[in-house]
């Protein structure tokens, strides 16, 4: 389980300003210890053209039953039918793939690759 996250270096910077990332604050506290409230990252959208996720990549998802919202979670398991079961490394925090089952891959939004700073 990735426990850290790298902060900002020029090259995720330089992907920022040419539009390879996207910058993101998070809310709320299901992923403590890893991402506190308040706290910005960065994105990559195009992570998954040619690679599928894998099981610890941390993730911002379009909510499934929210369209409004977006959320951070960590890929847990890949179900056989290739959906996604995400979970909070906050569990008591954590409103995930427990409560509301498997994601399908469409919901990613891309993968969580630096904390921004």
């Amino acid at each position: 389980m990735t426990l850290e996250l790298p902060p900002t270096n020029l090259t995720a910077l330089f992907l920022l300003l040419i539009g390879k990332r996207k910058r993101f604050k998070v809310v709320g506290q299901s992923m403590l210890p890893l991402l506190q409230q308040g706290e910005e990252i960065l994105i990559n959208p195009d992570a998954y053209c040619k690679l599928q996720p894998q099981i610890n990549d941390v993730v911002l998802i379009n909510h499934p039953h929210n369209t409004q919202l977006t959320i951070v979670k960590r890929i847990t398991e890949v179900a056989i039918d290739g959906s996604y079961f995400l979970a909070g490394d906050n569990p008591e925090a954590s409103t995930d793939s427990r409560h509301w089952g498997t994601v399908d891959p469409e919901k990613i939004i891309g993968k969580v690759t630096n904390r921004f700073v």
